[in-house]
């Protein structure tokens, strides 16, 4: 893709002698909103974790607006305006909504609480509250929404609908699709099928921490052998 926002080149990745990629190639453009699917285990968390710098990159590059970033420090990743929201959401249960959004507010631009209330008016009222005592689908929230505090040009969604209500789904599903109408890039890792196809244009699958196909989501849709031997439980 010409001028892309994002490009993983071959990369390779392990977490000390066990190597879970093997090669993975993608890439993502500003305002696009692009899929990484795949099963339990195949290797999509730590693609997210290899652009963050949170796994070995053995082998390959990755690029982040024209700058190779594979050797950075993850709080250097992330200062170059890349937000990462993991599939655990690590919010601090101790510390209040506020609290939580405050740590995560870093460089220049148009995210401040204000903002975020606006944007999830559901956390509004909970400004008070623990995090830990919030819902599923609250914490969840509360994650896109610390991260956003960062100023991302790039998010990282790992499996953000798992676990959550259909309600809460597709509520997630309508925020993600408004920051990608405002020119932020979302690569977005899931097993959910549905709820990718309905923010992405692109999509790569994966399986054993290789690319098995890359292309249009209206061509993985229409592709029930690919499916069915990489995505099917």
């Amino acid at each position: 893709m010409a001028g892309a926002l994002l490009t993983l080149d071959g990369v390779h990745a392990a977490y000390g002698p066990s190597r879970v990629l093997h090669g993975v190639t993608l890439e993502a453009g500003a305002g696009e909103a692009v899929s990484l699917l795949g099963r339990n285990g195949a290797g999509k968390s730590t693609t997210l974790k290899s652009i963050m710098g949170l796994a070995e990159v053995t082998a390959g590059s990755i690029r982040f607006a024209g700058r190779d970033i594979t050797r950075l420090t993850p709080h250097a990743i992330s200062r170059l305006g890349i937000g990462w929201v993991p599939e655990d959401r690590r919010i601090f249960p101790d510390l209040t909504v506020e609290e939580n959004l405050q740590v995560g507010a870093k460089g220049d631009g148009g995210w401040s609480a204000e903002r975020v209330y606006r944007f999830f008016p559901g956390l509004a009222p909970l400004a008070r509250r623990r995090g830990g005592s919030l819902s599923g689908g609250e914490q969840q929230m509360l994650t896109v929404a610390r991260t956003l505090m960062g100023n991302p040009r790039l998010l990282l969604l790992d499996e953000p609908s798992e676990g959550l209500a259909p309600v809460v789904v597709r509520s997630l599903g309508e925020h993600v699709q408004a920051l990608k109408a405002e020119g932020l890039a979302i690569l977005l890792s899931e097993q959910n099928l549905r709820f990718a196809a309905r923010l992405c244009e692109r999509a790569y699958v994966i399986e054993n921490g290789q690319i098995r196909f890359a292309g249009s989501m209206r061509a993985l849709l229409e592709d029930e052998a690919v499916r069915r031997a990489h995505l099917s439980v």
